[in-house]
């Protein structure tokens, strides 16, 4: 019998690339989303790619009565990836309360569940945020936290603390915990039937440019070019969504088979490799043939300079290495893209 995952956030961009890659690994995926930046058809297409229709279920995880209602009437799941929360980074600077709240309460929530109902292993979205701006890059596991530049950043930092402390008050009954930081998902699946659609401006840069060239927005803003980059430019470790997804597969392989060396583990997710926004848009004209109209703008509040992986760790202790280009990576972004708006 397949064992079974909750996946919260399921029907998201992150999320609904890892319930694919769930379910094609031999996982039976209930899905919970509220959802609020995502849509319920995202769910149909899920089953178009792999002719499985995930378990889905319509809430707010910070609704305690709801929260407990669920794991009563689901009661073989093995374990879980948290990826519910609000995450843009420069909305959070503007509702932090918003933010803490349903971020934290959220995760809290599912923790105390995971003891009621006897579930062991948690897998959490976490972020390359926690690291702010680091004095030395690459980033390593190893890398001091900083304070984070943004709330969103800050909740993800909280988070990590709260199940490192619940992991090892909870060891004795066997509670494992274990953090995916990532760098910048950008991506769709090849198949162009789920990627990244946010409700309303999108805050993350891919489908502004992508939702740019479709004609939706008028113009891109480059958020400042007189950083100490190169080109001036922000840069980032953009990472293909799929092999993201990946990663979490890998994560849920090790817990359940117990592999992991402790209860609590925390693991740098990206390519190690950096690349400016900048860059980024250049490499987006060149794989598409579309020009960007685009200008630059002044700096936008919670950004940081510049930030890449060392992704040596997770190769090497997971087995797990992220493989697609960037170009490949920002065509199946546009591809995406034109199947949702009907361009040929």
């Amino acid at each position: 019998m397949a064992k079974q995952i909750l996946v919260t956030g399921g029907t998201g961009f992150i999320g609904s690339h890892t319930v694919v890659e769930l379910q094609q690994a031999g996982y039976d995926v209930v899905i919970v989303d509220n959802l609020c930046n995502s849509k319920i058809e995202t769910v149909d297409n899920i089953e178009k790619i792999t002719g499985i229709r995930p378990q889905f279920e319509c809430f707010d995880l910070t609704d305690v009565e709801k929260i407990n209602a669920f794991f009563k009437k689901y009661t073989s799941i093995e374990a879980i990836i948290h990826f519910a929360a609000l995450k843009a980074v420069g909305e959070s600077v503007y509702k932090p309360l918003e933010y803490y709240r349903n971020n934290l309460n959220s995760l809290m929530n599912l923790l105390d569940c995971m003891k009621t109902y006897g579930v062991k292993n948690l897998v959490f979205s976490s972020s390359c945020t926690v690291y702010g701006q680091p004095d030395k890059l690459p980033v390593t596991e190893n890398t001091p936290r900083k304070p984070a530049e943004s709330p969103y950043g800050n909740t993800k930092a909280i988070a990590e603390d709260i199940m490192r402390d619940y992991a090892k008050a909870n060891a004795e009954i066997g509670i494992n915990c274990l953090a995916l930081r990532y760098f910048n998902p950008i991506g769709a699946h090849p198949s162009a039937l789920i990627g990244e659609s946010p409700v309303g401006i999108p805050n993350n840069l891919v489908p502004y440019i992508t939702q740019t060239a479709a004609g939706v927005r008028e113009q891109l803003s480059i958020f400042g070019d007189d950083y100490n980059t190169p080109d001036g430019t922000c840069i980032r470790d953009f990472i293909n969504v799929v092999d993201l997804a990946k990663a979490h597969v890998v994560a849920i392989d090790r817990l359940l088979s117990k592999k992991n060396k402790a209860n609590y583990e925390y693991f740098n997710i990206g390519t190690g490799s950096g690349v400016s926004v900048m860059e980024l848009v250049k490499a987006f004209e060149k794989s598409t043939g579309v020009k960007l109209n685009y200008k630059i703008v002044g700096r936008r509040e919670g950004d940081i300079e510049k930030i890449w992986a060392d992704t040596s760790l997770a190769n090497n202790e997971l087995g797990w290495k992220a493989e697609a280009t960037i170009e490949d990576t920002l065509l199946f972004s546009w591809n995406w893209e034109k199947n949702c708006r009907g361009i040929k």
